[in-house]
């Protein structure tokens, strides 16, 4: 093997650790994500999830990954939870120029608008997904 095979060998495996350490440093810090519930004005469902969609398209257009949406089945009085990953604010502004380019509104009009179709709402930081286990590893560590 010449000495530049095994300078090649070398990089690559040494651009292969990198990327597997990323991974699991990755993997090991749960990301921030908005989990919101949402409790909809009588009448005003279909309004809502248009509402919510035409933004999720506009967003999925700056690359933000989806917002997961979950629909009530039986039990509490929500309707609707979505967990969406936090934005700072360079996100934001691009999400916010890509509503605007959809012919959406934005910023308090954007959400005076959502506030006419919803009963009641709350906004809540989470960080995950995590398992238990996972958890229990953290709170031990000092």
């Amino acid at each position: 093997m010449t000495r530049f095979n095994r300078a090649l060998c070398a990089l690559v495996a040494v651009a292969a650790m990198a990327a597997g350490i990323s991974t699991v440093l990755a993997q090991a810090q749960p990301k921030t994500s908005i989990v919101s519930i949402y409790r909809i004005a009588p009448g005003k469902h279909l309004a809502f999830l248009k509402w919510m969609a035409a933004q999720d398209a506009a967003a999925a257009s700056t690359g933000v990954p989806a917002t997961q949406w979950y629909r009530h089945l039986d039990g509490d009085s929500w309707d609707y939870v979505a967990i969406a990953p936090a934005m700072d604010d360079a996100m934001t502004q691009k999400a916010d120029a890509a509503a605007r380019s959809h012919g959406l509104s934005t910023g308090m009009k954007a959400g005076l608008e959502l506030r006419e179709l919803m009963a009641f709402h709350t906004d809540t930081y989470a960080a995950g997904p995590s398992t238990a286990a996972q958890l229990v590893q953290e709170a031990s560590q000092p």
